[in-house]
């Protein structure tokens, strides 16, 4: 064989390697790290949301077996550069059908890494949802304890009504927190979501 055909090989080999180690490895670290730290934050408010927050922390319990099976997902793309590295040491000896077959593993390899990608990144859009829907939570209920404290007030001295509404417009979810006053005056908030 060629040697400057076989170094060149190697070179395009260990290119696509580091290419591929970094992308993991940064993809990995910041999805573990903006995992840890939102689940962390919703471990510390589970006690106050009810039930909404433990619709949460199921979702939040498939979302994590889903990353554990693309962390299996690119042991095994790793697993399977390591191998092709070898196969690849050998294709010198092998002749040319050997190292067609190698770079046709390698394609097959890199197809493997694109859809785990893509698996990630569709991973952290759905979690961001999830923490969108999370923050809204916790607007809400910061708003209903002022409104609850700025009427304990005007309640000890007119009287007044509270009231809860929860409603959702369009094609989407949306929730919200009135307050409304009887004869001796209120207030009122409102929080919805539209469309999408």
């Amino acid at each position: 064989m060629d040697n400057n055909r076989d170094l060149d090989l190697s070179s395009i080999i260990a290119e696509v390697k580091a290419q591929y180690e970094d992308i993991a490895n940064r993809s990995r670290a910041e999805a573990e790290a903006w995992y840890q730290t939102k689940f962390e934050e919703l471990q510390a408010t589970a006690g106050r949301h009810g039930d909404d927050l433990r619709n949460t922390k199921g979702e939040i319990s498939e979302l994590n077996r889903l990353i554990q099976r693309i962390r299996s997902e690119i042991e095994n793309a790793r697993n399977q550069c390591a191998t092709l590295q070898t196969a690849i040491g050998d294709s010198e000896e092998r002749g040319e059908l050997a190292l067609k077959d190698a770079k046709a593993k390698m394609i097959d390899l890199e197809d493997a890494l694109q859809r785990a990608k893509a698996d990630m990144a569709r991973q952290l859009r759905e979690y961001q949802e999830l923490m969108n829907v999370k923050l809204a939570l916790d607007i809400e209920i910061a708003t209903y304890r002022k409104l609850l404290e700025g009427e304990e007030s005007s309640l000890s001295g007119g009287g007044g009504g509270i009231g809860i509404g929860l409603g959702g417009g369009g094609g989407g979810g949306g929730s919200g927190f009135g307050l409304g006053g009887g004869g001796g005056g209120g207030s009122g908030f409102g929080l919805g979501g539209g469309g999408g």
